[in-house]
């Protein structure tokens, strides 16, 4: 029996597009889509920054650095990596008000603070929702535990704090090793699949 129910952030409650954000900076910086790709995945920036290892300012400086633009303001380099958040259907925002009658809501995002503020400014506009907060008992976010998914070490620790039991507990992710991951320890999962959304997946809930 279902009674905790965990959401992902990206693509699962809140539509992103993951290239977008490298397009950006490339054209920022006069290099290939290809190229910085590779600077991102060379230098693992997202990893430090989603994992609380780089602050805001260093990130930001780390970005300048890599792509060789120290001339790149910081709200130019905010506006380029928050380029990725699209919108957050309000169909989807209710829904989850309606789940967390019945069930516990949590939240499960590899994210950073830089992407958490334009997330609540999003929802603020086209919900009325102040932060993400208000949507769920506990929000775990990445930056802020110092661990990402897939590392079942993240979802253990999601359990204890919650209280929660992983046969009691429903997962939705659309990244397939998130799902295996949490799987390996017993969590209910759904792989949410474009175009089916949390609506379709949720219906009979």
């Amino acid at each position: 029996m279902i009674k905790n129910i965990i959401f992902d952030l990206g693509d699962v409650i809140h539509n992103i597009d993951m290239p977008r954000a490298a397009i950006n900076f490339a054209k920022l910086s006069g290099k290939s889509t290809d190229e910085v790709v590779a600077l991102f995945q060379q230098h693992q920036v997202f990893r430090q920054l989603e994992t609380g290892i780089l602050s805001e300012a260093a990130f930001r400086d780390y970005l300048r650095q890599i792509l060789a633009c120290p001339h790149l303001s910081d709200a130019v380099v905010d506006m380029a990596w928050n380029s990725l958040l699209l919108d957050a259907p309000p169909a989807r925002v209710a829904r989850v008000q309606e789940l967390a009658q019945q069930y516990r809501v949590f939240l499960l995002s590899n994210t950073s603070s830089i992407h958490i503020a334009e997330v609540n400014q999003i929802m603020n506009r086209t919900s009325g929702i102040e932060k993400l907060h208000d949507l769920f008992e506990i929000t775990f976010l990445s930056y802020e535990m110092g661990l990402m998914k897939p590392d079942p070490a993240i979802y253990l620790r999601v359990l204890e704090e919650g209280g929660m039991l992983a046969s009691e507990t429903l997962f939705l992710d659309d990244n397939a090793d998130n799902i295996k991951s949490a799987q390996s320890l017993g969590i209910q999962t759904i792989q949410v699949q474009k175009p089916t959304t949390i609506l379709e997946y949720l219906a009979d809930f």
